[in-house]
């Protein structure tokens, strides 16, 4: 859970970021929006949860 907040927090403030500069529109982010939430309720939702945890997992292994 903890990686899939952080990775919500990220992708927001990258969002953000992006209508700040005038990257993106409202619509964009509203699209972006609606296409999280659906994807979230197909069965492709495991996966994707399944990878950024395999993500999140190799990138708390990295020692610097």
């Amino acid at each position: 859970m903890l990686v899939t907040m952080s990775g919500a927090l990220l992708l927001g403030l990258l969002i953000a970021l992006l209508i700040r500069v005038r990257y993106l529109r409202w619509l964009e982010v509203l699209l972006c929006s609606v296409f999280g939430f659906l994807l979230a309720k197909t069965a492709a939702a495991p996966v994707v949860q399944a990878v950024i945890e395999g993500v999140g997992g190799f990138l708390g292994q990295l020692q610097f």
